[in-house]
């Protein structure tokens, strides 16, 4: 197949390039090196179900037996049952997971539950500060609170604008819409260009393609979190914590969102990942916001990848561009770290693996391969060769993800954030369904309140000041 053939091509002597010089310091090699001491053992870490669990159990765990001699047994959870069952286990005193995989999001919780080991001991002992410099600073500030590092960034998603660079580069098409609105055929800067564009090109190409086709189910909080502050809205009132997700703002962002469904394809309202995904790669839509392995996929890049064989052949090949979603501020969804438990009985071993993942050396490789749904977070990946060989226009997608990142909002971060999350995610989805928006955020707001009351007015406002105060949850 193209990709790996494109992979083979770059050859062995870029994959040298991505080792550092023996002269450097090298937190890879390191953690190897200090691991041997622990041979023999097994450590047991809990991962997301699925592609991400696969690259532990097939490619890093038994690359990592083979070096250390150190076991990985891998339990496989659901990405939204992961914080739920790591709380349940580490109440229960359990020990039963060595290595922890969260969300930023989720820190700020576990902290204050004494779930989550201190990681500053173990870096001073066997980390490399200047592989920490490397971080992309939006990735950066997810791994410490407090002042304290408690987890190891591998995964550093956000959200992206695809589109079709036949359909937005066609003179006939840029001198028409120029004419409509006044202004060049280019990727949506605001939502309102984004309703434009796409019933232009749905009035004129449907039903073989349609404008856009965004994604309306799972993992909507992560959605309207970006909309509703690209309008200017906020998700409390910072004084009396009272929920604001029923502002003006925020229903005008509701509103134009299911407004939107209009000039998108029949059925869009039931649409996931996986739909986004196909209709993109089999070329019925023209932009579609979505993860980083969006792009890789849509390019055909691991195509013959058999963990990857659900997703659709591309016929957009060397077609798609890349851009910020519009307002310029796209969501840094979720992401990935790894975090050792105060309950392992082997949290030295524990976190050399982890410093070994999250090594410039080793995270290069994981976040070009098929497996693991790994994206790049540090600055070396943006700008390795090797990666930017991948596929032509690859240094576009790169460069852009990296601007994403830098103007990125982060996540809300609170206590018990997933059950805010949970009830924005029902609130949107029953608007986008037919439920008057201003109705869906009133009930979520009422929802909120009560979740806060429930909590604790006082303990929410100092973990919500907190997370208010970093510059990527506001972007003013």
């Amino acid at each position: 197949m193209r990709a790996m053939t494109l992979m083979s091509a770059v050859g062995g002597a870029l994959l040298l390039a991505a080792q550092p010089a023996l002269s450097e310091e090298n937190a890879a090699e390191k953690a190897v090196d200090a691991a041997k001491q622990y041979s023999g053992i097994t450590l047991n870490s809990a991962e997301e179900a699925g592609l991400m669990a696969m690259l532990g159990i097939n490619i890093t765990g038994p690359e990592w037996k083979e070096l250390t001699g150190i076991g990985l047994n891998v339990t496989e959870i659901p990405f939204e049952e992961l914080f739920p069952k790591q709380m349940l286990e580490h109440k229960a005193g359990s020990g039963a997971y060595d290595i922890m995989t969260i969300g930023p999001s989720w820190v700020a919780d576990m902290v204050r539950n004494g779930a989550l080991e201190p990681l500053d001991p173990f870096i001073e002992k066997y980390g490399v500060a200047s592989e920490f410099d490397d971080i992309a600073p939006a990735f950066k500030d997810w791994m410490t609170y407090d002042g304290k590092t408690y987890a190891l960034v591998v995964d550093g998603d956000v959200h992206l604008l695809y589109y079709r660079k036949d359909i937005f580069e066609d003179p006939e098409n840029m001198e028409a819409f120029k004419a409509e609105y006044g202004y060049d055929l280019a990727p949506p800067q605001t939502w309102e260009q984004f309703g434009q564009i796409c019933k232009f090109i749905t009035d004129k190409y449907a039903p073989e393609l349609y404008g856009a086709g965004l994604i309306n189910t799972g993992y909507m909080h992560f959605f309207f979190s970006e909309r509703l502050r690209t309008y200017g809205g906020k998700f409390f009132d910072p004084e009396t914590m009272k929920a604001t997700v029923n502002s003006q703002e925020a229903i005008d962002a509701l509103t134009d969102m299911v407004d939107q469904l209009d000039c998108q394809p029949p059925g869009v309202q039931t649409w996931g990942f996986g739909e986004s995904l196909s209709a993109l790669s089999a070329g019925e839509i023209a932009m579609t916001i979505s993860w980083p392995p969006i792009a890789r996929w849509a390019q055909g890049i691991n195509a013959d990848e058999q963990a990857l064989s659900w997703v659709p052949e591309s016929t957009v090949v060397d077609k798609i561009g890349y851009a910020l979603p519009p307002g310029g501020h796209p969501e840094l969804a979720s992401g990935i770290m790894l975090a050792v438990s105060p309950d392992s009985k082997n949290k030295d071993a524990a976190y050399l693996y982890i410093q070994w993942l999250h090594s410039k050396q080793e995270s290069l490789k994981n976040v070009m391969r098929p497996l693991g749904l790994r994206d790049a977070f540090r600055i070396s990946h943006y700008e390795a060769p090797e990666y930017q060989a991948l596929w032509p226009t690859a240094p576009d997608y790169l460069a852009t993800l990296r601007q994403a990142g830098e103007q990125g909002y982060s996540d809300l971060a609170i206590l018990e954030t997933y059950k805010y999350w949970d009830s924005m995610g029902r609130a949107v989805v029953a608007a986008i369904g037919g439920k008057d928006p201003k109705e869906a955020l009133d009930d979520l707001a009422a929802e909120w309140d009560g979740l806060t009351e429930q909590i604790g007015v006082d303990r929410q406002k100092e973990a919500y000041l907190e997370w208010a105060q970093k510059p990527s949850a506001y972007r003013e």
